[in-house]
């Protein structure tokens, strides 16, 4: 019975953010390399993309010879022990993943081991080559791949960090509305509100703060009646043009829109519950996921710091893709979106370097309302 190594990889620029995957197998015996694999995904997550590496492998070893032996290698440690049976699989979509990935081989094919990651280099360069693709607008060419030759030696000393004029983006909260100041669920799919006079008076503040600070450059809105007030009242006073984009409006809640955290609570105590628990859980009636907004946002993220690049740019949004800008700079788990306070009209700060490195300098700061 032929025996073969299944190496794989996944990797995500932005987790969530532009995505691919690699894989190889390899003869077990004389470790000649035998296919390769490798496919660009979009945006989506580390092991969303880990979990695709491992799928196309098997795929590719069952290809080769359905009656083989397999010994999985990964530097995953969360698939390795997920597909072993030893940790538990709390993400529903991970769940469907190992499940596809289960069902290839029959179980007692397969083995997983974890390998360091410099032992996996193959899979990894592949999933990097298939991200390039993708970039690019291309597919992954097989025949151009470059992935099985041995890596170049690393340098002598690391890079120096890039120092050259960031991409700064400036986040601003929308003012109060009405909802605001009852802690009502407000998001894409409710009734829109505008401004409150507190809002507007938020928004004046703001402005006149923005305008002694002196180093926006352009104003970008989402596209909801209380962004584009405040991105309007803060560019009249910069004289500049207010631009929509849709990535940055606020999550779409479902049934749950105009309601009190306490009133969805004694409704829909199960999804709530569910919701807190999972990002990919969308709120009861036609919601939207964290996953969900991480993606868009994250797309709207690099569609405007390709657009600005070097630039000072004012993000007028709402608190969840605030706080999810926030969360990816700072590579943090879902769970951090619970653990900031965004005051509304607050500024907070990050800057974009063109090496791939981000810098948060500023969260909730309210100083200009007082």
């Amino acid at each position: 019975m032929r025996q073969f190594a299944v190496e794989a990889d996944g990797g995500s620029r932005g987790n969530p953010g532009p995505a691919g995957y690699g894989a190889v197998v390899v003869d077990a015996a004389t470790g000649e390399t035998l296919t390769e694999a490798a496919g660009f995904l979009g945006t989506a997550t580390n092991n969303t993309a880990e979990y695709r590496g491992l799928i196309a492998g098997l795929h590719a070893a069952r290809d080769l010879d359905p009656e083989a032996r397999v010994e999985v290698r990964m530097d995953s440690k969360l698939v390795v022990e997920q597909m072993a049976g030893r940790w538990r699989i709390k993400h529903p979509g991970l769940q469907r993943l190992a499940a596809e990935a289960a069902e290839v081989l029959a179980p007692g094919q397969v083995t997983y081991t974890w390998i360091p990651r410099a032992e996996n280099q193959h899979a990894d360069r592949l999933a990097n080559e298939a991200m390039d693709a993708g970039a690019r607008g291309e597919r992954w060419n097989p025949a151009a791949s470059t992935a099985d030759l041995p890596a170049a030696a690393p340098p002598p000393a690391a890079a120096p960090p890039d120092l050259s004029t960031p991409t700064t983006f400036l986040l601003l909260r929308h003012g109060e509305t009405a909802l605001t100041s009852e802690k009502r669920f407000s998001g894409s799919g409710g009734s829109d509100p505008a401004l409150s006079a507190a809002g507007r008076h938020q928004a004046a503040r703001t402005a006149g703060a923005l305008a002694a600070r002196g180093t926006v450059e352009a104003v970008v809105s989402s596209p909801l009646r209380r962004c584009r007030e405040t991105a309007e009242a803060v560019a009249g006073r910069l004289g500049l043009p207010v631009t929509v984009d849709e990535g940055l409006r606020e999550t779409a809640f479902g049934a749950w829109e105009g309601l009190t955290f306490g009133e969805v609570r004694d409704r829909w105590p199960d999804q709530l519950t569910a919701w807190l628990a999972s990002p990919d859980v969308a709120p009861a009636g036609g919601g939207e996921s964290f996953d969900g907004v991480a993606a868009r946002v994250a797309e709207a993220r690099e569609r405007l710091r390709l657009a600005h690049a070097g630039r000072t740019v004012l993000l007028v949004s709402h608190v969840t893709p605030v706080k999810t800008l926030v969360r990816l700079a700072l590579d943090a788990p879902w769970q951090a979106l619970f653990r900031m306070e965004l005051a509304a009209a607050s500024l907070s700060e990050i800057a974009y370097y063109a090496d791939g490195n981000a810098s948060v300098r500023l969260l909730n700061d309210t100083g200009h309302l007082r």
